[in-house]
């Protein structure tokens, strides 16, 4: 008797907090916009962020019934249900990995993929963040590729909102993961757009489009792609500036990208060298051990780019990294060294299989 009525309660139960949220808590109740001021308005929505979350919490031990219903809602004909249904289901992703799985067993997938094309960004902003929480299950990421996600997240790169183009990369990233989704992703546009918001996006989105990049371009024609699409600029930019935080992230892109000779001629070009010596110089223990990595990688069997590295006055830096750097940065300056000297006694044939440790 008691397990018949168990479901129904606990689905009037989860109907009930659900109404709670949306209607009837008091501190939950907006301001009205026009006589609140802006400390009224910010503390207003640190409360509703609170007590979202609580109650929420509160939900859990009924979560099968509650996410039930909010998939359901996903596809109601008003958007304001859309609205709320996307929103609970982002937070119930974002707060608890259990509810990443049963999100997606109760067939939330598809759903919430619809929204990322509306053209309301509210909505479309709701369902790229939940299709991102979603991801985070790594077990959920081959059906989200699977069920169509990837052109509507780089359709959201390209026109969504500052919060859907950084959660939309952040996204590509998590289904980059998975190996078998690189190539897709990199035919689907998404190179471009990456490499726009690394250079125009905030930190966030500089940090998370170069991250997805990196992982992007394990892939040969996923490099070719981000140097036709002129990522060195910004790299070589970031990498200069210090205060920028992301000298580390645009180095470590770098690495990959310096394997091809499209990405070597375009460091080159975009005066790449002048800042791989500066780092060099006065960069941290891992930004110079990345910097001779590069150098080295790009020096390699190309006389007219040791000569630009000599000319820049990399050999006593290198010399002093021999000394002080970490184990692998003075083993890299020492063949870099031995490169740049060989090529100033007019020995070109040499390359660092000809160097010895």
């Amino acid at each position: 008797m008691h397990a018949f009525k168990e479901r129904p309660i606990a689905r009037a139960l989860a109907s009930g907090i659900r109404y709670y949220l949306r209607t009837c808590h008091p501190i939950l109740k907006r301001p009205n916009p026009a006589t609140a001021t802006a400390t009224d308005l910010a503390s207003s929505r640190r409360r509703r962020r609170r007590d979202r979350r609580l109650l929420i919490d509160c939900a859990s031990d009924n979560s099968d019934d509650l996410i039930q219903q909010l998939v359901s809602d996903l596809e109601s004909s008003s958007i304001d249900e859309k609205k709320q249904a996307a929103m609970e289901i982002r937070l119930l992703a974002k707060n608890k990995p259990e509810n990443r799985l049963k999100i997606v067993r109760a067939g939330a997938i598809k759903p919430l993929i619809s929204l990322i094309s509306s053209s309301d960004p509210q909505l479309q902003e709701n369902g790229v963040t939940a299709i991102l929480n979603l991801s985070l299950c790594e077990g959920n990421r081959e059906l989200i590729a699977a069920s169509g996600a990837i052109k509507p997240l780089v359709r959201a790169l390209r026109n969504g909102t500052s919060t859907a183009k950084e959660n939309a990369a952040c996204a590509l990233l998590r289904l980059s993961q998975v190996e078998g989704n690189k190539i897709p992703i990199g035919r689907s546009g998404a190179i471009p757009l990456l490499v726009n918001l690394l250079e125009t996006g905030n930190f966030r989105g500089k940090k998370d489009a170069s991250t997805a990049l990196y992982t992007l371009c394990a892939v040969k024609e996923n490099k070719i792609r981000a140097v036709e699409s002129g990522i060195m600029k910004p790299l070589v930019e970031l990498m200069a500036d210090f205060g920028s935080n992301m000298v580390d992230k645009s180095a470590f892109v770098l690495t990959v990208l310096v394997t091809i000779a499209e990405g070597r001629a375009a460091l080159v070009e975009e005066g790449g060298i002048p800042v791989l010596v500066e780092i060099i110089e006065v960069g941290s223990e891992r930004q110079k051990e990345i910097a001779v990595a590069i150098l080295l990688q790009i020096c390699d069997a190309n006389l007219a780019y040791r000569t630009m590295v000599t000319r820049e006055g990399a050999v006593p830096p290198l010399i002093a990294l021999t000394v002080s750097g970490t184990s692998r940065a003075k083993q890299k300056a020492e063949t870099l060294i031995a490169l740049l000297r060989q090529t100033r006694s007019g020995d070109t044939a040499a390359t660092t299989s000809d160097v010895l440790l």
